[in-house]
């Protein structure tokens, strides 16, 4: 029996020697924590996507705390203005308003527009396949197709459809996690305001563009020529879209002829979310949205098409040009761009 009590013992005097030590340990050498920055921690998403422009979480909260006054409150992307507020709330702050980001995919070459160029057989990732001859499509600029930016989302935001990857705005935070993995670097990470976008990023000539890709950019400055504001160029062989300037007017989507200007939301239009007859002063007291009646944008808008009647807005869509300027003097913020979603494809 004494063969066992005496290492028995020994394992358990050991036992209550490291409990010791580590009791002390802790409270000798313990860090001391920053309540302000735990608070701020536990009010964060953890996606640790780096979108607030530090290396994650911990250390946007922990820089939040030590400078409050130098470090913005809304950098947080995919928490958005339920996290800023909360924050702020923390540092006694006034809340700031999140620019919410979404995830533009640069690329229209689905299964139906472009083809492959050789039978990969190879570890099946966009980063593994991006140094074989560039790729195994034929278009050596659009998207691979291959899911790494689908693995990387933490939000499930973002899929791979017949060889197409696809954001669903409905559910992407803009966190940025996808643009960061893909290999093409065609993948954007803008407003989530804007509205148009350009589904190529091809630089080859016009040419060479529709041999390999029947929905790629083949340069022709159609779109350039039909805008009004200046705001979209052929640079490099493709469209580019200064997001300043542009105003949503459709005019480049309606002459591009590989039909690869997209408007987002899909079908969007101008819109006035609001449906109550009361006079201004009525309407203010019973709800902050809502139109008063105000004139501005009936004398605003240069292509006669809107009208106030009954003490609300209304737009003639046979006038409409999609021109913004609505959109810009609206002092409520009322008036918005609309849309339905995109129509829904079988994924392969």
């Amino acid at each position: 029996m004494e063969q066992y009590l005496i290492p028995v013992g020994m394992i358990v005097a050991v036992a209550f020697i490291a409990s010791a030590l580590l009791t002390l340990a802790a409270k000798f050498m313990a860090v001391p924590v920053d309540e302000t920055a735990v608070a701020i921690r536990n009010q964060l998403p953890g996606a640790n996507c780096g979108a607030c422009g530090f290396a994650g979480c911990d250390d946007y909260a922990a820089a939040l705390a030590a400078d409050p006054e130098g470090v913005k409150t809304n950098l947080c992307v995919p928490g958005a203005d339920g996290v800023a507020a909360a924050i702020a709330a923390i540092l006694g702050q006034e809340a700031l308003d999140v620019i919410e980001q979404v995830a533009n995919v640069r690329c229209s070459g689905d299964c139906k527009a472009t083809k492959a160029e050789m039978d990969y057989q190879g570890i099946k990732t966009c980063a593994a396949v991006k140094g074989f001859f560039g790729g195994p499509g034929v278009c050596k600029y659009g998207c691979i197709g291959f899911g790494d930016c689908e693995r990387a989302c933490p939000y499930g935001a973002i899929q791979v459809c017949n060889g197409l990857a696809r954001v669903n705005r409905e559910v992407c935070v803009g966190c940025g996690m996808c643009a960061s993995v893909c290999p093409q670097q065609i993948i954007d990470i803008i407003a989530d305001v804007k509205r148009v976008y350009v589904g190529c990023n091809s630089a080859d000539k016009g040419k060479d563009t529709t041999k390999a890709c029947s929905a790629g950019c083949i340069g022709c400055k159609l779109c350039e020529k039909a805008c009004k504001f200046d705001a979209i160029h052929v640079v490099n062989g493709v469209a580019l879209v200064d997001r300043e300037k542009c105003r949503g007017c459709e005019a480049c989507m309606n002459a591009c002829p590989k039909g690869m200007i997209v408007m987002i939301p899909y079908g969007a239009r101008y819109a006035v979310p609001c449906n109550n007859p009361d006079k201004g002063s009525m309407t203010r007291r019973f709800c902050e949205a809502g139109c008063m009646g105000c004139k501005l944008c009936e004398k605003k808008c240069p292509h006669g098409a809107m009208h106030v009647e009954h003490n609300l807005a209304c737009i003639d869509y046979t006038k409409c040009e999609h021109c913004g300027v609505c959109y810009d003097v609206c002092p409520r913020n009322l008036i918005r761009l609309m849309g339905k979603a995109l129509p829904a494809e079988k994924c392969n």
